[in-house]
C-alpha cells in the first residue's frame, strides 16, 4: 500500500524523524486555516505519482489568502492520470542543499538496500542514469539492520559532507527503525535537505507498506484510501479473493498466481488475432475451488461490465479437477439464488489431478453457457473469440 505524502510525514514524525509542521486540506478554506496557523507554506498536491512539481502541483504561498488560492488551483488537477483531491500544506524551509535517502526491498538480490546520494532533488532519476557514481547503493543485512556504526558507513559511502554527517547518520538509524517497525517495503526521502541554518530535515516522505503484514498493524487499515481503489477490487478483497482489475474484455479465473499470469499472456496473444481483445482482470482463487469460492470469483468477474466472456483455467493439484468442475456447476445455482443469473459464456480448461473426471462432470451438466476446451492455447483462443463476438 502506497501512502500519500502527508501520511508518510505523520509516520516519520511518530518515529522521531525531523519533519516540518503541516496539515492536509480538501478545500481552499481548510488550506487558509492551516496557513493561518503555520505562516508561509508550500502547498503540495497529494497524488501517488512522481513529477508533481513539474506538473504545477507544488506552489509556495506567503499568506493565508495565497494558500487558499494555490489550493484552489491545485485541487482537481490531473497529474499523470491522478486527480488531486487533497493538498498538504507544510512550513517552508530555507534550503541550502538537497540530498536523497531511501531503504527498500531489493527483490532481485533477496536483501534490503539503502540508496543515498548528495545530489537529491527533482532530477534524482536523471542523476542516477547519467552519473551513477553519485548514487551509493549499500546492501543491508536483515539481521544486523542499521545501527550507529552501519549508519556511519552509509554516510561515508554516499559522501555526505562532514557538517551534516552526524545528523544524516541519526536519520539513517531512525528511518531504518520506521522501515522495520511499520513493515515497509520502501521509505524514501527526496529531498533530505540541509537548511541555511545547518539543520537536516525530511522534506518529503514516500512510503510503501507491505499489505501481507497488515495483520500486525491494525492502524494501517485507516491509511487506505478507499476512494482511490477500484470498487471491484474492494469487493474482491472483502471476499478474500486475489483480484486486480485490468482494461480488457476476457475475465480470467485461475488457481495459482503463476498459472493466472501465464493465462493473461496467452489471452493477450490470442486477442491480438481477433481485434485486440485483452484480459479484463487477474483473479487467483488459490487452492480452494469450492462452489462458494467459484461463485464469489464469478460474481466479481461478471460484475465488470467490460467482460464479454470468462476463461476459467485450472490445473488440478491438491484440489482435484472434479471438485473444481462441481464448483463451477454449483456456482451457477448459487449465483442464481443470489439473484445474479449468469448470462456470459465461460470457457473452461481443466488439467492435472482428476482432469478426466472433471471434464465428464462439465459435459454431463450440458450448461449452454459453458464450453470446455482441453488445451490452454485453444481455450484462450475461444475465450477471445467469444469476447469479440465471433
Amino acid at each position: 500500500m502506497d501512502l500519500y505524502e502527508y501520511q508518510g510525514r505523520d509516520l516519520f514524525e511518530r518515529h522521531g524523524l525531523p519533519v516540518l509542521a503541516g496539515g492536509v486540506a480538501e478545500t481552499p478554506q481548510e488550506a487558509r486555516a492551516i496557513a493561518e496557523r503555520l505562516g508561509p507554506v508550500v502547498v503540495k498536491a497529494q497524488v501517488k505519482v512522481g513529477g508533481r512539481g513539474k506538473a504545477g502541483g507544488v506552489k509556495l504561498a506567503a499568506t493565508p489568502d495565497e494558500a487558499a488560492d494555490r489550493a484552489g488551483a491545485i485541487l482537481g488537477m490531473d497529474i499523470k492520470g491522478h486527480t488531486v483531491h487533497k493538498v498538504m500544506l507544510a512550513e517552508t524551509a530555507d534550503i541550502a542543499e538537497e540530498y536523497y535517502f531511501s531503504y527498500l526491498l531489493d527483490r532481485a538480490n533477496r536483501t534490503f538496500l539503502c540508496i543515498a546520494s548528495v545530489a537529491g532533488g527533482m532530477d534524482i532519476e536523471q542523476v542516477a542514469e547519467e552519473t551513477p557514481d553519485k548514487v551509493a547503493k549499500i546492501a543491508i543485512n536483515a539481521v544486523e539492520g542499521v545501527d550507529a556504526a552501519a549508519a556511519q558507513r552509509i554516510v561515508t559511502a554516499a559522501g555526505f559532507p562532514a557538517d551534516v554527517a552526524d545528523q544524516v547518520a541519526d536519520i539513517a538509524v531512525k528511518l531504518w527503525s520506521a522501515f522495520v517497525v511499520e513493515d515497509a517495503t520502501l521509505v524514501e526521502v527526496n529531498p533530505l535537505a540541509k537548511t541555511a541554518a545547518g539543520k537536516v530535515l525530511c522534506l518529503d516522505a514516500k512510503v510503501t507498506l507491505d499489505d501481507n503484514a497488515g495483520f500486525r498493524h491494525a492502524d494501517h487499515a485507516a491509511l487506505e484510501d478507499k476512494s482511490a481503489v477500484d470498487p471491484l477490487e474492494q469487493a474482491a478483497k472483502a471476499k478474500d479473493l486475489n483480484y486486480v482489475k485490468l482494461d480488457g474484455e476476457v475475465g480470467i479465473i485461475g488457481n495459482g498466481a503463476g498459472l493466472v499470469m501465464s493465462t493473461l499472456d496467452v489471452v493477450a496473444y490470442a486477442g491480438e488475432l481477433v481485434g485486440g481483445v485483452k484480459p479484463a482482470n487477474f483473479l487467483d482463487i488459490g487452492g480452494g475451488a469450492s462452489a462458494e469460492v467459484m461463485a464469489n470469483g464469478l460474481e466479481i468477474v461478471l460484475s465488470d461490465p467490460s467482460v464479454k466472456s470468462v476463461f476459467v483455467n485450472v490445473f488440478g493439484g491438491i484440489t482435484a479437477c472434479d471438485a473444481v468442475a462441481n464448483g463451477i456447476i454449483n456456482a451457477f445455482a448459487l449465483l442464481e439464488s443470489r439473484g445474479e443469473r449468469v448470462t456470459k459464456p465461460l470457457v473452461v480448461r481443466l488439467d492435472g489431478n482428476n482432469a478426466e473426471a472433471g471434464r465428464a462432470i462439465l459435459d454431463a451438466a450440458a450448461n449452454p453457457l459453458v464450453e470446455r476446451v482441453d488445451t490452454m492455447d485453444g481455450a484462450a483462443k475461444r475465450a477471445a473469440e467469444l469476447a469479440a463476438g465471433k
